[in-house]
């Protein structure tokens, strides 16, 4: 799918990853980018950035209420939806001890904000006969990500949905594509967000992962995807490796994990 003279939504689009797509969209002459965040204010930069082309929305995509009305405003004031990024997440939670609440919030904003927005848009498409649907999920849903389990286990969630909506609305006139990068230069990754952030062992797994991209450099492999028809949009190349490696013999990759596990923890402390 082309973006030049359609509209599209990023949510989670006032930093990170999706403000880069936010930008990259507006390069692609897209007649109209609704640039939503829960922080009303980072929106509000980012689209004044791009210029008239964009609305910015204070948005929470937990909300269905907010849902709504994003895409009633941006119809009125842009046009119908073509395509929606799924961008928003979170990086919250440990083990399996972590609270309910915290779970809960992963699975809010990881995994049934990508299903409320579907349920309202897919009808939509239906009738036109076009739409595009981008999940941003993560190298962690492909494989795993050490030291923060809800995190690990709402991407893998978030591909999930993401396969079956592609499943079953492919081959009815609806892309849909799922972004999965490992290390990306962003405040969740650096820890200076004042917010969500990764804790020391899961962002260091990440970065001997493999390379950290910027966000700019996510969002050109995104778009290139897009534009080339591709579900699983890799931009770390090695991760369609890693994935193979993971398939072909669980175990062994199991117990390399378990390796890079105790290499990036810190020590027990001694009593």
């Amino acid at each position: 799918m082309r973006l030049a003279g359609g509209v599209a939504v990023v949510t989670g689009a006032g930093s990170g990853i999706g403000r880069a797509l936010a930008m990259r969209i507006a390069r692609e002459r897209a007649a109209g980018i609704v640039v939503a965040d829960l922080d009303g204010g980072s929106a509000r930069a980012v689209a004044a950035s791009i210029g008239p082309t964009a609305l910015a929305v204070q948005c929470d995509v937990t909300s269905e209420e907010d849902l709504r009305a994003l895409l009633a405003r941006a119809e009125t004031e842009l046009g119908p939806v073509d395509a929606f990024f799924a961008n928003a997440g979170v990086a919250i939670g440990a083990d399996e001890q972590t609270p309910e609440a915290v779970w809960d919030r992963a699975f809010a904003v990881n995994v049934r904000s990508h299903v409320t927005a579907a349920r309202l848009l897919i009808p939509r498409w239906l009738d036109r006969g076009r739409g595009c649907f981008v999940v941003t999920a993560s190298a962690a849903g492909l494989l795993t990500q050490i030291g923060i389990a809800p995190y690990a286990v709402t991407k893998h969630a978030a591909v999930a949905f993401a396969e079956w909506l592609s499943v079953t609305y492919g081959d009815r006139g609806i892309q849909v594509a799922c972004l999965c990068p490992m290390g990306v230069d962003t405040p969740m990754l650096r820890g200076d967000s004042g917010g969500d952030v990764m804790d020391h062992a899961a962002a260091e797994s990440v970065r001997r992962a493999g390379e950290v991209l910027t966000p700019e450099e996510v969002a050109d492999a995104a778009i290139a995807g897009i534009e080339g028809g591709s579900f699983l949009i890799l931009p770390h190349a090695e991760v369609i490796e890693f994935f193979r490696r993971k398939a072909s013999d669980y175990d062994r990759w199991l117990a390399g994990m378990r390796r890079l596990r105790t290499a990036v923890e810190p020590p027990e402390p001694r009593r």
